[in-house]
C-alpha cells in the first residue's frame, strides 16, 4: 500500500558533511584555531560554519590570531584536513542512506549539498549517490548557505515546500527568515556549539542521529508547513 501524500513538503535537501557523513570539519577547525593560541567559541562557529571558503578562512585567522592570506589560510586548513582523514578516514554516517530512503519513500524529491566539490560526493557517498534527485548534488560554496538558491534555483519550489536536514545552526537562522522546513543534526563534537546555537535559533526538531529523522517526524514537519507553524 503507498503511504499517504505528504500536504505541504515537496523535496528533501540533505547536507552532506555532518548528515550523510560524519562530521570532520568541527575537529579540523577546533584544531587549527586553538593549536596557534586562539580561542575556540560559539561565535567563532557562527563565523566560520556554512561560510563560503574565502570567508571561513579569513574568520579562522583572526580566530587563530594570525597576519597571513587566505590562500596560504586555505591550503594549511586543508593540509591538516587531509592529515585528520588519513587518521580518520571520512565515513558514510550509519542509517543516513536509510534516512534518505525514507523520504522519497514519501515521495520527497531529494538533493544533496555542500560547500566542497561535486567531487567530494562521487566520491565519498559512492553508490548512495542513486539516491539523490537530478542534479543529485548541490555546491553551495559560491552561495552560502543556499536556503534560498536551492529552494528557488535548482527545485523551482515555493519556500514551505522544501525540508532541509542540517548540521549548522547559521543554515537553520536562513530557513527561518525564509519559512522553510528544517531539521537539526547538530555534531556530538565535544567542543562544538551546534546544539546551542540551534536551540537559540529556534529549532524545534534535533535528531541525534539519522535514524531519528523517520516517518513521524517528517510527517510532523509537514503538518507544521501545511499549517503555517514551522518556526511559530
Amino acid at each position: 500500500m503507498a503511504a499517504e501524500p505528504l500536504r505541504r513538503l515537496r523535496a528533501a535537501a540533505v547536507n552532506i558533511d555532518g548528515v550523510m557523513l560524519d562530521d570532520t570539519f568541527s575537529p579540523v577547525i577546533h584544531h587549527f584555531v586553538t593549536s596557534r593560541g586562539g580561542a575556540y567559541t560559539a561565535e567563532v562557529e557562527r563565523r566560520i560554519f556554512s561560510q563560503d571558503q574565502r570567508s571561513a578562512a579569513a574568520a579562522a585567522a583572526e580566530a587563530a590570531g594570525l597576519d597571513w592570506p587566505v590562500e596560504r589560510v586555505l591550503e594549511v586548513y586543508f593540509r591538516e584536513r587531509e592529515e585528520y582523514l588519513a587518521r580518520r578516514p571520512l565515513q558514510v554516517l550509519d542509517g543516513a542512506p536509510e534516512m534518505v530512503a525514507r523520504l522519497r519513500a514519501l515521495g520527497l524529491r531529494t538533493v544533496c549539498y555542500g560547500g566542497l566539490s561535486r567531487a567530494h560526493f562521487e566520491r565519498e557517498l559512492g553508490e548512495h549517490t542513486a539516491l539523490f534527485d537530478d542534479p543529485g548534488y548541490v555546491c553551495t560554496d559560491g552561495f552560502r548557505p543556499g536556503v534560498r538558491e536551492i529552494v528557488v534555483d535548482v527545485l523551482g519550489l515555493r519556500h514551505d515546500e522544501v525540508l532541509f536536514v542540517d548540521d549548522v545552526a547559521r543554515v537553520a537562522e536562513v530557513a527561518r527568515g525564509l519559512g522553510t522546513a528544517f531539521i537539526g543534526h547538530p555534531s556530538g563534537f565535544e567542543h562544538g556549539f551546534q546544539p546551542r546555537l540551534m536551540r537559540e535559533a529556534g529549532v524545534r526538531h534535533l535528531a541525534a542521529e539519522p535514524a531519528e529523522v523517520d516517518e513521524a517526524l517528517v510527517r510532523a514537519v509537514d503538518e507544521e508547513a501545511a499549517t503555517g507553524r514551522l518556526w511559530s
